[in-house]
């Protein structure tokens, strides 16, 4: 589970909060779209899951365990997808970046191997760890990114505008490979503006407006509280 309590977060002292006092609990297995317009505080927010950012004022927990006590706790059980991919991409070929973060683990090869192996196949890049990720079409190196969360064994994937960018193909692809690690039992928190792609597949929608939670609901019930806020609803 992750949570967060009365998280505050400011950029720069005397700046506003671009999160302000967020409590929320995010249990696993659930799939939940965080949703709000363009500077609401959505990425500010869920980069506090796993340590990128350190809170003003309140508490962040993976598990029980305050992230500040345990980077590496976090960061294994919460993988996150940035908005551009290649923000995230450590090496040249797909199978050296996915297994960056395995390496780092202190794993054997073996364990490396096959995790590598199985998030690849996760995504349909099963056979292409060799090719170099500057070679990759966009909702390719989309699948990367999310195979080299996924090599982590992560209980949640978090994935910040995945489809930014993207062709519809490529947007349909994305959303698959979504569905079918939720199903498989894999939490996903979703970061959009645009529930166009992501509506069907929530559990849960919460929706930001200027730092704070406005929305916290099904999708059903949420639908038309969303427009009010600047978010697209299908």
């Amino acid at each position: 589970m992750i949570e967060t309590r009365d998280l505050v977060h400011r950029y720069g002292d005397d700046g506003p909060a671009a999160v302000d006092g967020v409590s929320l609990s995010i249990p696993d297995g659930e799939f939940v779209v965080l949703a709000g317009p363009n500077g609401s505080g959505k990425s500010t927010l869920v980069r506090h899951f796993n340590g990128l950012l350190e809170p003003d004022r309140g508490d962040v927990l993976v598990d029980g365990t305050p992230v500040a006590e345990d980077l590496v706790g976090a960061r294994t059980r919460v993988g996150m997808v940035f908005q551009d991919p290649r923000d995230g991409f450590v090496a040249a070929t797909v199978g050296t970046d996915v297994a960056f973060g395995p390496e780092n683990l202190g794993l054997s090869h073996e364990d490396i191997d096959r995790r590598v192996r199985d998030a690849l196949a996760a995504v349909n890049m099963a056979g292409r760890r060799d090719e170099r990720v500057d070679e990759l079409s966009g909702g390719e190196r989309e699948r990367v990114a999310i195979a080299g969360a996924l090599a982590m064994d992560p209980d949640h994937l978090v994935l910040d505008e995945p489809f930014t960018g993207l062709d519809a193909p490529a947007r349909e692809s994305v959303v698959d490979h979504l569905r079918d690690l939720h199903e498989s039992g894999t939490g996903v928190v979703l970061v959009t503006h645009d529930l166009r792609d992501a509506f069907d597949l929530a559990d849960r929608i919460v929706a930001l407006a200027d730092g704070r939670v406005a929305v916290d609901a099904t999708p059903g019930d949420a639908r038309e509280r969303l427009p009010k806020l600047g978010v697209r609803a299908p």
